[in-house]
């Protein structure tokens, strides 16, 4: 935009807005807020891209989301003085505010509770046993004295009142991690392979990968403000899965054959566009990338995304619609421009097929590549931990373990490096803590969001009905094999019912003609991912709470009595039938 100037033109603009500004600071005011100066404008800066984007929308005849409004009179990052402020006096944020402190990683999730969430940056989802017990203690000391292991293999603390927001944000920061950016339009927490470095089967240690865009992401403000949330995923092609189609951006380890035009071994394939929230995988581009090029390919792609994401209408703002408005190709060359070189496309037949992963392998005692040592899989009742037993924890890790914490997304997580003659001891110590190392074929993939008890948009109790679905059913139903059941509590799908064997998405349910209703959920059957990739498809609708333990262990018997062979998976067995025919099978089971 500095090229419609003439040099006198910039000096007389710069002179006239700094006169405004001083003006302004005579009186005592703020300055100029509702829109971006015009030595931003001049000049650039990180937050230029964000504004020639928003103001191209305008001129297009778009309207600018509130949230881009907000963004627009005032950056998050320069109002951290105000947050201290309201801190000081204990006094709850306004809508502009709440939106903005969520770039801190704080939401402040009221009706539900009348205190700020604080979700963290994780790297790879692994952390040290020091940075696990200290997070006990912020816990502890400034929210409800427990945290939830998220599905992107990351920590929320909750219940911190308005007076310890700050507090919380730099105590995160002494013990070396983060939060600056976890929620909002921003990139969220990079997932990794769990098992990264430690497993038998993988083709490439995932951590400097994740760590170095991690990082990346922390130093360049310019990666701030997105059209709306950025999800980015490290797959190493490891035992547990990483669910790394789910995302905006999917780096999947693959081996490229010799023969093919490029260097053979092991490259990352390139995904773009993964939401299953909006029903959508990420979609296969046939790039491949060099491990050691992934943060700059990612960079690329998501300034594409600043740039051409939509900032008028929330609901249609993700990496998938601009990829739906353009299609995949042109996205591809716009990336290309960015990074003044092109990309590496190879033929399906360059990549060697990928090892496959285990459902069950976060549970449990696995042996790790490095001979005599393990990794051991905590189950945790729907991801949440308390003080307590993060400290417990943690002690194991460094005493009979490498003293690393690994989270998963399966809101669960490792203790590695525990060597053969320990893990006796090791399953002892945890079982003390008042949790295992084992799980029936419900537990072990049993996945659910928040829930209404602390997220104002979820419509259903979700982490308790788990608990009361997974109760009944393990004393009703004996199952062989895993079976995933996911409960999400609203359309923004944190726990992905879409991909869940069975999924169930929170609804109020109609009780009465006058509008009365209760809570509860529609049911969704056969969903998958990775190789087995596919949205589930809806089986039941407006199923009261109280009776969803008894419709998921119908179905759950419906299966075992109608499976072709004892072998025969809960996905297969689902996807061999219509809807229709399932839902005959299904309720021909009597249940209790």
């Amino acid at each position: 935009m500095s090229g419609d100037f003439t040099p006198d033109q910039k000096r007389y603009l710069e002179g006239f807005v700094s006169g405004l500004q001083a003006a302004r600071a005579a009186r005592g005011l703020a300055p100029v807020g509702g829109a971006p100066s015009a030595s931003a404008r001049l000049h650039g800066g990180p937050d230029a891209p964000h504004l020639a984007a928003q103001d191209r929308q305008v001129a297009a005849g778009g309207k600018l989301a509130e949230q881009e409004k907000f963004k627009r009179e005032e950056h998050p990052f320069d109002a951290y003085g105000r947050l201290k402020d309201q801190a000081a006096t204990n006094s709850p944020p306004k809508p502009a505010d709440n939106f903005r402190w969520r770039y801190y990683g704080l939401f402040y999730v009221a009706p539900a509770q009348d205190s700020y969430m604080c979700r963290l940056r994780i790297a790879n989802g692994i952390l040290t046993h020091r940075q696990f017990a200290g997070i006990a203690d912020v816990a502890e000391r400034y929210g409800g004295g427990y945290s939830h292991v998220t599905t992107r293999a990351n920590l929320q603390i909750r219940e911190i009142a308005p007076r310890h927001a700050v507090a919380v944000v730099e105590a995160i920061q002494d013990l070396g991690l983060s939060s600056r950016g976890a929620g909002a339009d921003n990139i969220r927490n990079v997932t990794g392979t769990p098992t990264a470095g430690i497993d038998p089967q993988e083709l490439i240690d995932t951590r400097p990968y994740a760590r170095e865009w991690h990082f990346h992401i922390l130093n360049e403000r310019a990666l701030y403000g997105l059209p709306r949330k950025f999800n980015v995923a490290f797959d190493g092609a490891g035992t547990i899965p990483v669910l790394e189609d789910t995302n905006d951006i999917a780096f999947q380890a693959v081996e490229v054959k010799d023969g093919h035009g490029i260097a053979p071994g092991v490259w990352f394939a390139l995904g773009i566009g993964g939401i299953t929230g909006h029903r959508d995988f990420a979609r296969s581009t046939g790039v491949v990338v060099k491990p050691t090029d992934a943060t700059k390919v990612a960079d690329a792609i998501v300034r594409v995304f600043i740039d051409h994401g939509d900032r008028t209408n929330r609901n249609k703002a993700r990496l998938k619609y601009v990829l739906d408005q353009m299609g995949v190709e042109k996205f591809l060359a716009l990336v290309e421009e960015k990074l003044g070189a092109k990309l590496v496309r190879v033929p399906a037949e360059a990549v060697a097929a990928r090892p496959a992963f285990d459902r069950t392998a976060h549970i449990g005692i696995h042996a790790q590549k490095q001979p005599g040592r393990h990794w051991v899989g905590v189950v945790l009742p729907v991801g949440r931990l308390t003080g307590e037993q993060m400290r417990g924890l943690a002690k194991l890790a460094a005493d009979l373990g490498d003293g690393d914490i690994r989270l998963t997304v399966w809101q669960n997580l490792l203790i590695s490096g525990v060597p053969t003659d320990k893990l006796a001891l090791a399953e002892a110590a945890i079982a003390a803590l008042g949790l295992t190392t084992k799980a029936s074929s419900i537990r072990a993939g049993l996945v659910a969001c928040t829930g209404n008890v602390g997220c104002r948009f979820s419509a259903s109790d979700t982490k308790r009905h788990a608990e009361e679905i997974a109760h009944w059913c393990e004393a009703r139903v004996a199952l062989d094999g895993p079976v995933n059941i996911h409960l999400t509590g609203c359309h923004h799908s944190c726990a992905q019912h879409y991909i869940g064997d069975v999924g169930l998405i929170g609804a109020r349910v109609p009780t009465s003609d006058e509008g009365d209703t209760v809570e509860g959920y529609h049911i969704l059957v056969g969903g998958g991912f990775g190789p087995d990739a596919a949205l589930g498809r809806e089986i039941y609708r407006d199923v009261k709470a109280e009776n969803a333990p008894k419709t998921v262990a119908r179905m759950l018997q419906g299966y075992i009595a109608n499976r072709a062979a004892a072998g025969e998976s809960f996905l297969a067995f689902t996807r061999r039938h219509e809807v229709d025919a399932l839902r005959t099978m299904f309720d021909a089971e009597a249940g209790e």
